[in-house]
C-alpha cells in the first residue's frame, strides 16, 4: 500500500500566504460592509454581530466534534476569566471600530490599527521585559509624535485610535494565555458574550428606527450574515498562521489600516489635511524602522 503524499512545504506556505492576505482583505473591506449600516445605531449592531458569530461558531464547533475542547472552561475558573477578558476587550474593540466607520472616521481607525503593532511591541517590553531595541524607541518617537500632531490637526486627542490600539494590544497580550486554537478561542469568546449580546438587541428592537423596524431587506441580510462577515477571515487566519512565517505574517498586518486609509480618503471623502497626513506619515516611518529591524532579526535567526 503506498503512502498518501504530502504537500512540499513551499506549497503549505503558498496556501498559507494566499488564506492569510484573503483573510486581511476582508478584514478591510469589512469597513464597506459596516458603512452599509450606517443608519443604525452601533451598539445594536454589535449585539447583532456577536449574536450572529456565536451561532456561526456554534454550527463551526458542531460540524467538526469540537465541544468537548471548550470543557475546560467549565473546570477551569482562571481560563474562564482571561475568555471573559478577552471578550470585554474585543467588544470595546468591535464597538469603536463600528462606531467610527458608521460616523464617518475611517481614517481614524486606520490610524489605531497602524499604532497597535507599537503597542504590541510596547508590552513586551513593559510586561513581557523583552530587550528595548533602538528601532523601538525610534518608532515610539515617531508615534509620540504622531499624535501630538493629529491632536493638533483634530483639535482633540484621537482617543478612538488610542482605544483601537490600545484594546487590540490587550486583546492580543490575554490571547497569548489562553490555550485554546484561535477558533475554540473566538467560540468561547462569543459564547460568553452572547447572553448579554441577546439582551442589548432585544433592549433595543422596538425603538425608532432600529433594525427589526426600519431595516430594508438588503441592510436585515447584512446584519444577519455579520456573524459569517466575522468569523469567516478567522478561520482564513488560523489556517494560515500555521503555515506561514513570521516575517510574512508581520508586514500583512499592516494591509487593514492601509486599506482603511485608501477606503476613508478616496471611497468616502474624508478630510485629510496636510496636518493629519504628517501626522500618517510619522507613524509610518515608525512602523518602516520597527519592521525593517524585525525582518533583519529574524534573518540572523
Amino acid at each position: 500500500m503506498t503512502q498518501q503524499q504530502q504537500p512540499a512545504p513551499h506549497a503549505e506556505q503558498r496556501a498559507g500566504i494566499i488564506a492569510g492576505a484573503t483573510a486581511y482583505v476582508v478584514w478591510g473591506l469589512l469597513t464597506i460592509y459596516w458603512k452599509q449600516l450606517r443608519d443604525f445605531d452601533a451598539f445594536e449592531l454589535i449585539g447583532w454581530r456577536i449574536t450572529a458569530s456565536a451561532v456561526i461558531m456554534a454550527v463551526v464547533l458542531t460540524a467538526a466534534g469540537r465541544w468537548q475542547h471548550l470543557a475546560v472552561l467549565l473546570h477551569d475558573r482562571r481560563l474562564l476569566a482571561r475568555v471573559a477578558a478577552a471578550a470585554v476587550l474585543l467588544t470595546i474593540n468591535w464597538t469603536s471600530y463600528v462606531w467610527a466607520v458608521v460616523h464617518g472616521q475611517v481614517l481614524e481607525t486606520a490610524l489605531g490599527y497602524f499604532i497597535a503593532p507599537l503597542g504590541t511591541v510596547t508590552v513586551g517590553v513593559l510586561v513581557l521585559h523583552e530587550q528595548l531595541r533602538t528601532a523601538l524607541k525610534v518608532a515610539l518617537v515617531f508615534a509620540a509624535a504622531a499624535v501630538v500632531v493629529l491632536t493638533i490637526s483634530y483639535g482633540r486627542v484621537p482617543w478612538l485610535a488610542l482605544a483601537l490600539a490600545a484594546t487590540w494590544t490587550a486583546y492580543g497580550y490575554l490571547k497569548k494565555h489562553v490555550p485554546l486554537t484561535p477558533v475554540e478561542s473566538m467560540a468561547a469568546e462569543s459564547f460568553v458574550l452572547l447572553v448579554p449580546a441577546v439582551a442589548l438587541s432585544i433592549a433595543l428592537a422596538g425603538r425608532a428606527g432600529s433594525i427589526p423596524t426600519s431595516a430594508s431587506h438588503t441592510e436585515l441580510a447584512f446584519a444577519l450574515f455579520s456573524g459569517l462577515a466575522t468569523v469567516a477571515p478567522l478561520m482564513l487566519f488560523a489556517y494560515a498562521a500555521q503555515r506561514m512565517p513570521l516575517t510574512i505574517i508581520g508586514p500583512m498586518q499592516y494591509i487593514v489600516p492601509s486599506m482603511n486609509f485608501v477606503i476613508g480618503w478616496l471611497i468616502y471623502d474624508e478630510s485629510l489635511s496636510a496636518t493629519k497626513l504628517v501626522g500618517f506619515a510619522l507613524v509610518w516611518v515608525g512602523l518602516a524602522v520597527l519592521t525593517a529591524d524585525s525582518v533583519r532579526r529574524a534573518r540572523r535567526a
